[in-house]
């Protein structure tokens, strides 16, 4: 046991002591903050060219519909050069399409609408242009075509369009509020929902990113032949124990630190919205959802048995192999699990109660990730949590069981893959 500490010191302090986890822990919760703040502003700012206008309408319906439509793409991009409306024939399409796209090259127009007798029955209309690629002038031009469309079609029909759009355009906001076996939680919906979505985002980034830092460094020791020297005084299985709470052990603190300057920065943003914002926002209720304390151990289970399986599979990887063309090969079957386990994430937050969340959620390989995401979102009864985490306790005894042996043997063998027959020998023979 003081050889498995003497390992697991010296992981720990390595790797905490490195000026990329100080740089990676601190910075980690900013950045973070940033990817997921900055791009929802931006996308609120974004707006379509100031000169979406500029096109030539090819009217071929008949009606007034070109008009309309010019008129309403006017109002919309007032600085943009107004659209110019050319009423053809049907069988004259062709030829105005090419004399648009003629213009459309000498960069007279930003490109050309087309609008036909598909367009009355509200099937569809054609466009081409420069800013084809927009989305943004894209879906305003197709959202002032279906209005003008339904305009027309509300017209003929004896309504009045801003009457209809007067009565039709309600915009409500639900706001919705959790209740749990303790009562109502305020603000309990959508937060729930993100905090779930963000706690299994990040329990899923720190078994990939530290198990592969595990098979890293178990193949640095091997194909540098530092393990055949420390292997002479410290068995393997206490080597592989050591590195695997050592770098457990780092996760955790990197973990801690991020929660903590993760509420710190919540209650700043809220004092914040509520300063500036006005009582608007202070009305709006932004609430971070409550934890209880045997759920926050659960959490923490998850994390370290989910943790350790994945880590001593890493571990037995980084044995196998002897090179770094192998390690991508050799590593898709552990990393198969995981990915799964962020493919299920859409599906389970949108019904955490449904057969499928519950069976992905008894899973082992996936139970660490899709597990504290329905704990967030619903209320688990405690005989499922409890016999889940049994099963990721099994599971990880098996794995480590497992890996030790691939480990024991592995760590000193050279040369190629091996083979799943060879694999099981090494097993049998450790």
């Amino acid at each position: 046991m003081g050889k498995t500490f003497v390992v697991f010191k010296r992981e720990y302090l390595e790797r905490v002591r490195s000026r990329w986890f100080l740089v990676a822990t601190f910075l980690g919760p900013v950045f973070m903050a940033a990817i997921i703040v900055l791009p929802t502003l931006l996308a609120a700012r974004t707006k379509s060219s100031s000169n979406v206008a500029n096109v030539i309408v090819l009217d071929a319906t008949g009606t007034d519909l070109g008009a309309r439509v010019a008129k309403a793409l006017a109002a919309l991009s007032p600085t943009s050069p107004p659209p110019r409306v050319s009423a053809v024939a049907p069988d004259q399409l062709p030829a105005a399409e090419d004399r648009a796209t003629h213009t459309v090259m000498q960069r007279g127009a930003e490109g050309y609408l087309v609008l036909d007798s598909t367009t009355l029955s509200g099937k569809g209309a054609e466009y081409a242009g420069r800013n084809a690629t927009s989305l943004v002038d894209i879906s305003s031009l197709t959202a002032t075509v279906r209005k003008s469309v339904l305009d027309m079609r509300l017209e003929n029909a004896g309504m009045n369009p801003d009457t209809v759009a007067a009565l039709t355009g309600v915009k409500l906001d639900l706001k919705t509020d959790k209740i749990t076996d303790k009562g109502r939680q305020a603000g309990g919906g959508m937060s729930s929902v993100v905090f779930g979505y963000i706690i299994a985002f990040l329990l899923y980034t720190m078994i990939a990113l530290y198990g592969q830092n595990m098979l890293r460094g178990v193949l640095e020791e091997k194909t540098t032949r530092v393990a055949e020297v420390v292997v002479s005084s410290v068995k393997p299985d206490q080597l592989l124990a050591g590195k695997i709470f050592g770098i457990g052990a780092v996760a955790l603190t990197q973990v801690f630190v991020w929660v903590v300057c993760a509420a710190a920065l919540f209650a700043f943003g809220v004092q914040a919205a509520n300063a500036f914002g006005g009582p608007q926002v202070a009305a709006a209720g932004i609430h971070m959802p409550t934890v209880s304390p045997l759920v926050g151990v659960a959490l923490l289970l998850f994390f370290v048995l989910g943790f350790m399986l994945y880590t001593s599979l890493f571990a037995a990887v980084g044995a196998m192999v002897s090179n770094q063309e192998d390690v991508q090969q050799a590593q898709w079957p552990v990393m198969m699990p995981l990915i799964a386990a962020i493919i299920f994430l859409a599906p389970v937050i949108a019904n955490p109660a449904s057969t499928m969340s519950k069976v992905v959620s008894w899973i082992p390989f996936t139970s660490p990730i899709i597990m504290p995401l329905r704990m967030s979102l619903i209320t688990v009864p405690w005989p499922e949590l409890a016999a889940t985490l049994a099963g990721l306790a099994l599971a990880c005894w098996g794995a480590i069981w497992v890996s030790a042996r691939i480990y024991r043997v592995g760590l000193l063998m050279y040369g190629k893959r091996p083979s799943l027959d060879e694999l099981l020998k090494w097993i049998r023979m450790a």
